[in-house]
């Protein structure tokens, strides 16, 4: 049996020294879930926010197969913690589970150049302009594919109000970039930058990259940063941060 645990405190030793925003997502009960197949004395859990799972403890099958009621499909990024997941992981889903490798970005608070950022959102061309996420935009990111991961993870706009945070950059009144908290956690928010398809290499996520990074440090939030790609990581660094490490990933397809 699988269980959501209520008393996360339960599984903090499991996950402990994890350096994983979507994780003190869930154990500080902001968003997310827990799953363990022990509610007492968990040897194992998975914690679960949107398509990311991080699998820590001992290896159970269960909770690989575990799929939550709210996932309304298959996919999802699995996050092994050891080899021996990353074992179970292949036994379990063999070809259906792809490998892939993502990269961790360096967690420096005193890190930013608060005058260089600034210099880069002016560089915004006048065509354009840059708005905070309101309610109306939160909605139109709410059904909108390209551009939903901005709010997926807030239940209503009066949460993402209070956890969330985002600038999008307009043209001629219509929503073509933007930067956005994928999750939330307190003390800071986990970045999602995307731009149209017909808007990309422009520098627009450069610019909302570098907005949004300083109307965090204006509420005294951290901007965590999370790489899919290797482009990812060279934004990244032009805004500041510093590689940390690669990691694995198995991305389980539908």
């Amino acid at each position: 049996m699988v269980f959501e645990l209520k008393d996360t405190s339960k599984a903090e030793k499991l996950f402990a020294g994890w350096q994983e925003t979507l994780i003190w997502s869930c154990l500080q009960g902001v968003m997310g879930n827990i799953y363990v197949t022990s509610l007492e004395e968990p040897e194992s859990a998975v914690a679960w926010l949107g398509d990311f799972c991080f699998f820590a403890g001992k290896p159970e099958k269960e909770l690989l197969l575990h799929q939550p009621d709210w996932k309304e499909n298959i996919f999802r990024i699995m996050t092994p913690r050891t080899k021996e997941w990353e074992t179970l992981i292949e036994e379990t889903f063999g070809e259906q589970a792809i490998r892939c490798t993502r990269y961790a970005i360096k967690k420096e608070p005193e890190i930013f150049d608060k005058e260089k950022l600034q210099s880069i959102v002016k560089g915004l061309p006048v065509e354009y302009e840059i708005r905070r996420m309101d309610r109306e935009l939160f909605e139109y990111s709410k059904k909108t594919d390209w551009c939903m991961d901005w709010v997926s993870q807030y239940d209503s706009y009066e949460m993402y109000e209070k956890w969330g945070l985002g600038v999008l950059i307009l043209k001629d009144g219509a929503v073509v970039a933007g930067a956005s908290s994928y999750s939330s956690y307190q003390g800071g928010i986990e970045i999602e930058i995307d731009t149209k398809e017909e808007y990309r290499r422009k520098g627009l996520a450069y610019i909302c990259g570098a907005k949004l990074i300083l109307e965090c440090l204006e509420r005294g939030w951290y901007p965590s940063w999370d790489a899919q790609n290797r482009w990812s990581v060279a934004l990244a660094e032009k805004l500041g941060y510093h590689f940390d490490h690669e990691y694995t990933v198995y991305e389980l397809l539908d």
